[in-house]
């Protein structure tokens, strides 16, 4: 087995191989070869080769998502490592562990004019949550550092930074290893969460329970605990798509049943108490309706962060969610008295008739197509989601609960999206879905550069012919500055990418055809496939729009 010649390459790499990170994608380039060559011939690695360093980022991301543990970057020295930065800010909002090993010059080429050379040392400062900045020669301090780093990725749930400066030559390799590295084993302690009495009795005497659930990964919760909560009287639970949470009391389309409110209706919602835990929450109208009508007690459920998303937060309570309910159900004997499901429940049922009411009076356009993919999308699918209007469309359609939804919603941008879907659908044994618009599609195209993409991977691309969020936002006028500089109106499709990148192709252009193309589309797992759906760009904020009055 070769090894690389440059000792402080074989600490980093005997270092990760003692934590475990097994996953290593790599983009070309030659200050990191030290790095390549010893990970590339240790078969305890699997190594990916990704050429754009963004979407390599965005695709070990998605690795990441689905096994919950780190993997490695490694980039070459310059601008490489800036381009993993949308990615490592993803991830540092989105608690996704990654390890990024940067390949410097020796600090004597930097600012001294030499090509490929840049400030790389803490370049990640601001989404990071440990830098190890590292010396030429392997050592002592150098291995704490990567142990640190490596740790504190576990530990804390982010991105972490190594930066490591080669000097050439770089390619020699050595058949033994030279150095044996300091190992620090993580030390994980058991949280000590002792303070429930206050919780109990405040959590007992709430008449109005609002539970609003983020971005969580499936079985977050117990079925024992969700029952619990979903059959108290004084409890509304509000759910995401990406929440990954289901029961039949509770309430998972929100926009849909809070948009037509009236101000009695809002204080009667208004809780005593806000009990949140898992990521972002995709509905702007529920965080405006807390900003505004604000609890009487929040309190924030998470074993790292807690955000004041509401202005109101006043308990950040260290621990995971399902033990933080299952010492509250063991210690309340019994139901607080109280109509407060029962009155929102009312509410669920009316606009649900509203809701099968309208879809079956709507042309085609993008909502409709969300209704006729999840009325057809297998059981045990994984939903890949872009941002924008892709996820705020999946909130209004009920997706069945085999099928877990993820989406970039840490910083909530378009770019990665593919990257991120590819990257998931590598690691887990579910056929992935990803639905897509055709801007974050042609922003991410790059993405299908990529050898790994397995056989029964899929994208459902809408292509309205722009920016089809920007028609919903305020402020939308049929302007050619509106449609040059927000919504980018364009002609393109995906014909030719799918092509380039051998993926079959399959198109629809109305509810008759994307019947029929759904149905051979997810039938057809010998190969990547795309199918791409035109909706008519000038009709679907008319028919969003009209929904919402509808309801």
């Amino acid at each position: 087995m070769n090894y690389p010649q440059i000792e402080l390459a074989q600490s980093i790499i005997e270092i990760c191989k003692a934590k475990n990170i097994q996953h290593i994608i790599i983009s070309p380039g030659s200050r990191n070869a030290p790095l390549t060559i010893g990970f590339a011939s240790d078969p305890f690695f699997t190594c990916y080769s990704l050429a754009d360093e963004r979407c390599a980022a965005f695709f070990g991301m998605g690795i990441a998502q689905q096994t919950a543990f780190p993997i490695a970057l490694v980039c070459t020295s310059g601008s490489a490592l800036l381009n993993y930065y949308p990615a490592v800010a993803e991830a540092f909002y989105s608690q996704i562990p990654m390890v990024i090993i940067s390949a410097d010059r020796p600090t004597s080429k930097i600012d001294i004019g030499d090509g490929q050379t840049i400030r790389q040392r803490n370049v990640y400062e601001n989404h990071i949550v440990y830098n190890a900045n590292l010396t030429e020669e392997a050592n002592k301090e150098n291995d704490i550092l990567i142990n640190n780093a490596i740790n504190t990725a576990i530990a804390q749930k982010g991105p972490v930074h190594i930066n490591a400066p080669f000097e050439e030559p770089l390619y020699n390799t050595v058949e033994e290893l030279t150095v044996a590295p300091t190992i620090i084993n993580l030390e994980t302690l058991p949280l000590q969460f002792k303070e429930f009495d206050q919780y109990i009795d405040s959590y007992r005497e709430a008449t109005k329970k609002l539970i609003l659930v983020g971005v969580n990964t499936p079985d977050a919760l117990s079925q024992e605990i969700i029952d619990w909560l979903a059959n108290d009287p004084s409890v509304i639970i509000m759910t995401e798509t990406t929440s990954n949470l289901h029961h039949p009391h509770c309430v998972e389309h929100i926009d849909r049943i809070i948009t037509t409110f009236s101000e009695e209706d809002f204080l009667a919602f208004q809780p005593d108490l806000l009990i949140t835990f898992g990521g972002m929450v995709i509905s702007k109208r529920i965080k405006a309706f807390l900003r505004k009508y604000k609890p009487t007690q929040h309190w924030h459920i998470d074993t790292l962060r807690h955000y004041d998303t509401y202005n109101a937060l006043n308990k950040a309570i260290l621990d995971t969610p399902e033990n933080f309910f299952q010492t509250i159900k063991e210690n309340v004997e019994h139901y607080t008295t109280s109509n407060y499901y029962t009155w929102m429940q009312s509410i669920v049922i009316a606009r649900l008739a509203k809701h099968e009411a309208y879809l079956k009076t709507i042309p085609f356009s993008d909502l409709s197509v969300f209704e006729t993919l999840f009325a057809q999308l297998p059981k045990g699918t994984q939903l890949q989601i872009s941002n924008s209007s892709a996820i705020r469309y999946a909130q209004l359609i009920k997706i069945d609960a085999s099928n877990p939804v993820f989406c970039n919603r840490g910083t909530s941008g378009i770019d990665g999206s593919t990257s991120t879907a590819i990257g998931a659908a590598v690691a887990t044994q579910k056929p992935t879905l990803l639905i897509t618009g055709d801007i974050g599609f042609l922003y991410d195209s790059n993405g299908l550069w990529n050898n790994y993409i397995p056989k029964d991977f899929k994208i459902l691309l809408l292509n309205n012919g722009g920016g089809g969020i920007f028609r919903i936002l305020p402020g939308h006028k049929e302007t050619p500055v509106f449609n040059t500089y927000f919504e980018t109106s364009h002609h393109h499709t995906a014909e030719h990418l799918a092509k380039m990148y051998n993926f079959k192709y399959r198109t629809a252009t109305n509810k008759e055809e994307l019947e029929q193309q759904c149905q051979l589309f997810f039938e057809d797992n010998n190969g990547p496939a795309i199918l791409e759906v035109f909706t008519p760009t000038e009709v679907n904020n008319t028919v969003l729009s009209n929904y919402f009055r509808n309801m």
